[in-house]
């Protein structure tokens, strides 16, 4: 699964994507002309947003289905995936043996590569080298690899990237993005040095990193294309002297492409444990180590960054970003938070938010051990979790709200027999309230019920005032009027009625007074509190709608 945002019908949205990569060691039958003649790529993906879930608890798909059917403006049109993360071996394409491209009902439809993705045979002497290079007689003998024929070698793309550039350092998570119909993939590449003096050694790292270059690769035809992002770094500029034709400016990469470029979660992951101890800029405080931070911990394992779209505080618009808390050494509420911007001119600023250590702000071990403690949500629990099924607790998800901060965790549930989960429950963490519902906005309802607003058909009475929505058993309005739905709409309907008539030079007095009577009999039968024949608050209007005021 790969965390990405698309702007799907003029919407920002974040979303998952899945490539669907052939695994040749999982095929049945395992022959040489299988793995490298017939059974040569992946095929397609699937695009899902990260808030939908299907009524079962299953994810929605925008992209889904053999070949790639679309239900928004994002198409797949090249879905084969020849060049990937699990592709491990040579193929041979354009043979006289058809490459499988995909199952259509009962029968299999096959096609021919039609990129320029490796290099011809084109010769009885390269195919007798690439007979000795891979140690086998049957590319000498086989009738099926021609002189027309390609071979696509190094496929795999961190194998691929490493061999075009050993000097470069390769982070761990490559992503798959949808580019003008194509699969294309991207990867962050570093410089490393362990010899840059007073500064602090992180292992597999040395002392020096830079996320200079941006790499990506195309899943068809293997076509690498290196971006220079960090022009100060020394170690990028010498490099590109001595390999000019190889990196290539920032500005050339395609806008599409450059869209989704985002923080490397590596990177990050190293800020983060280098500032814990040198956001202290008191020298007496950092000798002391008297308010060194921490990752906290969940589950018995340290949370890792994840990435998603938010409205920072102080910002104007949404934005992707990748975030992580931070704790005080050897406590566990929060004590700030550090985020890496990803979009447009924005791309690698660092920001740190840091909560007043006079106010108690709970961390993610605080909040997880409440809900476990939490007498509903642990029964519920426990009572999935026995044989024939397992619940499986996601992601806590650390949300600031303008000044405050929202903690998420879903829930699923995994049948032993089955192998996809799913949603059943959302917890929402706020302060001192915990609530678990099916779905976020349920749980959100739950906790926040004097900040949101029945639905008409949810059976509660709430009414809405001038400052906001209140609770159903607040007490009453004194002296306000209570509307009853359809007495609400008659007034709106005769009030847009008057004001296009007093807009009409040739209206008559008639139509006019008309009018008015009719709002004075619908303002007649509204019920006022305070009022006998309105009623009292115990005896509200009845009505399947909730009250408007």
């Amino acid at each position: 699964m790969d965390n990405d945002r698309y702007r799907i019908d003029g919407t920002y949205r974040q979303t998952l994507l899945s490539p669907r990569e052939l695994l040749s060691s999982s095929l049945p039958n395992r022959t040489w002309i299988n793995e490298h003649l017939t059974f040569t790529h992946g095929y397609g993906v699937s695009l899902s947003p990260v808030n939908e879930v299907t009524p079962e608890g299953l994810p929605v798909l925008f992209i889904k289905d053999i070949p790639p059917s679309s239900t928004m403006d994002l198409m797949v049109e090249r879905p084969e995936i020849y060049f990937g993360e699990l592709a491990s071996d040579h193929v041979f394409v354009n043979t006289g043996t058809k490459e499988f491209d995909y199952p259509e009902g009962e029968k299999n439809v096959y096609k021919n590569y039609a990129g320029e993705g490796g290099f011809e045979v084109s010769s009885f002497f390269r195919k007798a080298m690439l007979a000795a290079r891979f140690k086998t007689l049957k590319i000498l003998f086989s009738n099926d690899i021609t002189r027309e024929s390609r071979v696509l070698m190094h496929r795999n793309i961190r194998e691929r990237v490493e061999k075009t550039a050993p000097f470069l350092s390769f982070d761990r998570d490559p992503y798959m993005v949808i580019s003008g119909g194509r699969l294309v993939w991207m990867m962050d590449a570093y410089t490393l040095s362990d010899k840059f003096p007073y500064s602090q050694m992180i292992q597999g790292y040395g002392n020096y990193v830079r996320n200079s270059v941006k790499i990506t690769i195309d899943a068809y035809d293997g076509t690498m294309w290196f971006y220079v992002f960090d022009e100060r770094d020394p170690l990028i500029l010498t490099y590109r002297k001595i390999f000019p034709s190889l990196f290539s400016d920032r500005d050339a990469m395609p806008k599409d492409l450059a869209q989704h470029v985002r923080y490397p979660s590596d990177l990050f992951s190293i800020q983060t444990i280098v500032h814990a101890t040198y956001h202290m800029k008191t020298p007496q405080v950092f000798y002391n180590k008297e308010d060194q931070w921490e990752i906290p911990e969940i589950d018995g394992r340290f949370m890792q960054p994840y990435y998603t779209i938010m409205k920072l505080p102080g910002k104007e618009r949404e934005e992707y970003i990748l975030m992580l808390p931070f704790t005080p050494r050897g406590k566990s509420n929060l004590s700030a938070w550090m985020v890496a911007r990803s979009d447009g001119e924005h791309y690698g600023k660092l920001e740190i938010y840091k909560f007043p250590k006079q106010k108690l702000v709970y961390g993610p071990n605080q909040i997880v051990a409440r809900i476990n403690q939490d007498a509903e949500i642990s029964r519920q629990i426990s009572l999935w979790d026995q044989r024939g099924s397992s619940v499986i607790q996601g992601n806590l998800l650390v949300i600031p709200i303008e000044e405050s901060l929202i903690y998420v965790r879903p829930l699923y549930l995994k049948a032993d027999a089955g192998k996809i989960p799913e949603l059943k429950r959302v917890i929402v963490g706020y302060e001192d309230n915990i609530a678990m519902e099916p779905t976020l906005d349920g749980a959100l309802q739950k906790i926040f019920g004097g900040l949101f607003a029945a639905r008409p058909d949810a059976g509660e009475k709430t009414r809405v005032g001038t400052a906001g929505v209140v609770r159903a058993d607040a007490p009453p309005l004194t002296g306000r009027v209570i509307l009853g739905q359809t007495e609400y709409q008659e007034i709106k309907k005769r009030f847009e009625r008057i004001r296009e008539t007093q807009n009409q030079l040739d209206r008559s007095l008639a139509d006019y007074r008309e009018d008015l009577d009719a709002l004075g009999k619908a303002l007649a039968s509204a019920e006022v509190f305070g009022d006998k024949k309105a009623g009292s608050p115990e005896d509200p209007p009845q009505s399947a709608a909730p009250a408007v005021e």
